[in-house]
């Protein structure tokens, strides 16, 4: 049901209260006088008339002036009621042009809808101008209109509690629709007004979209701030220095590994802080009581320990300043850089690194400002015959020969190439002694002591040319080798076919005719000694076969591994020989891969041979142990001529030497001419790769 309309409101209730003072007052006064007036009149017209048509005349007469009296008396008293009317009336008239004018002039939108239908009554032209529609339009509308779709139960809600107190002052912020359709947030303040005797609401509509997409850039930036502050590990706190008490963001906490306060609690500064050391500790107390002055600065770093025991380095910062309500604080921030100094500790590490790297870099660093040398390595003053700073200072034309000093300097400064160590060119430098030497000459940009210069790696080119010599000198050795080892291979090849075809196949042959014999023979005696004459051949035939294949592989290698197959080896060879074997054979905590034990088993084979045919040694030294449960190591050592390293080499050392480097090993072999041969092996485990020694067997 529909509310029922209150009363006059303030600005009615004089005029209302006049208007019923003047009317009682009229009507008694007017009562008053007329009888007073008839009963007067009446008694003096008795007195004066002594007959009926003079009595007549009289009271026409006394009628007559009764009404012109009582006319004039009426005058006087509803004049200055019709004046206070007509002047009320203006008033009144004024007063509503004032508010159409506040009404329509009003920069805020303005609506007045029936609180019944809700209908849209009036509308003011900020209204029209900010939600697109014209008056007519909005008369023609409800107030359900500009409510978004879905809204509709909370606006129901809020009628049923307008209606229930029409009085009261409404407000509510809630999104509203334009006519394009696009929402805008509003915060409607409403009151009640009687319009035109219907019961309506003025509703005031303020636009907070701007204000509240303000807040919610606030919001985002705040959250983003935080965000920065966590990525960047960054905590807030402030400090009241007169009770030393302090106030910390959710950061802090979680950087000294806390749990937050549900609730903003002051706490004592120093139990968040736990010093990892005594020295920390001292500093700790001196930042509280620098807290207590009067003007705070405070940039430091503190190694700390959070609470689940981690080591942290925190830098922390904090000046003086003042609250919201302006009391003094101390704020500050507080910063895990724990990963920082590690990096800056880890880049001081490298640029040391660096620094060494360069000092023994085998090619020559010169770094010049205005060809003049500025830095120079070691190996650059050795190459160029100065000492490491004597060489600084010097001028480029000092460095360079004359004829190849204008293409260093287009080389410098410009973007001319100077050909490559390869090419058939190169540059010629000066030693401080006036020796010229050619060498590889690379040009970079580079800042050096806060200015820019110029990079160079000199590389003296005399060392590669001997290397170069060497490498070709190595290749036609391996050239000769890998002839030799076809040659050896082939050899072999007709030796295994020579004595499987004049032993292997003869005993054969001699199995098949006895076979053939046995089986024409009619006496029993003499099949049976057939029959064990093939037996024999088979015996023999099969210990031919077993040689053969030991000599190709001894089985010991794969049936019991290294140790024993180096043991069988040796004292297959010096079982007989005039040499004293002296075994050192250590059981290996892991068997090493195969390519590894054939190499070794090899190498060790070689070697022993090589002692036996060559060295005319009286005794000879097998040794074989674990380096470390990274790899084993092999010595075979004896006391007889030995030879000279650096003469033509033979075949054999040429082949150990290969064997080891495919399988990741080293070899050395120390000799002279009087002091025996030591050959010194190492080899890992494992190797990677599938490299193997197959194209060196033989």
């Amino acid at each position: 049901m529909p509310a029922a309309p209150p009363g006059p409101s303030a600005d009615q209730r004089p005029l209302a209260k006049a208007l019923r003072r003047d009317r009682w007052r009229v009507v008694i006064g007017y009562l008053v006088l007329a009888l007073v007036w008839i009963l007067c009149s009446d008694a003096a017209v008795q007195m004066l008339a002594s007959d009926l048509p003079t009595a007549a005349r009289w009271q026409t007469a006394k009628g007559a002036f009764f009404v012109i009296t009582s006319g004039a008396l009426i005058y006087l008293l509803l004049r200055p009621l019709a004046h206070h009317v007509l002047h009320t009336h203006a008033q009144l008239e004024q007063s509503e042009q004032r508010h159409r004018q506040l009404f329509e002039g009003n920069p805020g939108p303005i609506l007045v809808y029936d609180l019944d239908t809700l209908e849209i009554l009036d509308v003011n032209p900020a209204a029209c101008s900010l939600f697109g529609w014209s008056r007519e339009e909005f008369t023609a509308m409800s107030m359900t209109a500009l409510w978004p779709p879905g809204d509709e139960p909370a606006l129901a809600a809020k009628l049923e509690q307008i209606r229930a107190q029409p009085e009261q002052l409404c407000v509510i912020t809630a999104d509203l629709l334009l006519k394009d359709g696009s929402p805008r947030r509003m915060e409607m303040r409403s009151n009640y007004l009687d319009y035109d005797g219907r019961p309506a609401r003025l509703l005031i509509a303020i636009d907070r979209t701007r204000e509240d997409q303000a807040l919610r850039r606030r919001d985002q930036a705040l959250t983003r701030v935080e965000e920065a502050h966590e990525m960047a590990r960054i905590g807030a706190w402030e400090v009241d220095p007169a009770t030393g008490l302090g106030r910390y963001s959710n950061q802090v906490y979680h950087l000294l590994g806390r749990r937050p306060p549900e609730a903003r609690r002051w706490h004592p500064f120093e139990e968040l802080l736990v010093p990892a050391d005594p020295s920390t500790a001292a500093l700790s107390e001196q930042l509280l009581q620098d807290m207590r002055g009067e003007r705070v600065q405070i940039d430091v770093l503190l190694p700390l320990l959070a609470m689940d025991g981690r080591a942290l380095m925190v830098h922390l910062r904090a000046e003086s300043g003042t609250d919201d309500a302006g009391r003094p604080r101390v704020l500050g921030t507080l910063q895990d850089v724990t990963e920082r100094e590690q990096s800056r500790r880890l880049l001081r590490e490298r640029e040391e690194q660096f620094r060494e790297l360069v000092r023994v870099l085998p090619d020559g660093v010169v770094i010049l400002s205005d060809e003049h040398v500025l830095y120079a390595n070691a190996c650059a003053a050795a190459q160029f015959g100065y000492g490491q700073h004597t060489l600084l200072g010097e001028p480029l034309a000092a460095l360079v020969v004359s004829s190849d000093l204008p293409r260093v300097r287009a080389q410098l400064f410009a973007t001319i190439p100077l050909p490559t160590t390869g090419g058939s060119e190169v540059i010629g430098m000066r030693r401080f002694d006036g020796q010229c030497f050619q060498a590889g000459l690379a040009v970079g940009d580079v800042r050096y002591g806060g200015r820019n210069c110029k990079l160079l790696i000199v590389r003296d080119l005399s060392e590669p040319e001997r290397i170069r010599e060497a490498l070709e000198t190595s290749n036609r050795e391996l050239q000769a080798m890998a002839g030799r080892l076809f040659s050896l291979q082939e050899d072999e090849r007709r030796a295994i076919s020579r004595d499987l075809h004049d032993d292997i196949g003869q005993a054969i042959t001699a199995m098949k005719l006895s076979a053939y014999a046995a089986q024409d023979e009619a006496d029993p005696r003499r099949r049976g000694e057939d029959l064990e004459q093939i037996i024999q051949l088979a015996d023999a035939t099969v210990g031919k076969l077993r040689d053969i294949s030991t000599l190709l592989r001894p089985p010991q290698l794969d049936a019991l591994g290294l140790e024993a197959a180096l043991r069988w080896q040796a004292g297959m060879l010096f079982r007989s020989a005039p040499i004293e074997l002296l075994a050192d054979i250590q059981s290996l905590p892991r068997r090493p891969q195969g390519d590894i034990e054939q190499a070794c088993f090899r190498i060790a084979q070689e070697s022993l041979t090589n002692v036996l045919r060559h060295a005319r040694s009286s005794q000879v030294s097998l040794k074989l142990h674990d380096v470390d449960d990274h790899g084993l190591h092999l010595q075979v050592r004896d006391d007889g001529e030995g030879f000279d390293p650096d003469g033509p080499r033979g075949l054999g050392l040429i082949v150990m030497r290969e064997r080891a480097q495919s399988v990741g090993g080293t070899l050395k072999i120390e000799s002279a001419h009087g002091a025996g041969t030591l050959v010194d092996l190492y080899l890992p485990y494992r190797i990677d790769g599938t490299a193997t020694s197959d194209t060196l067997e033989h």
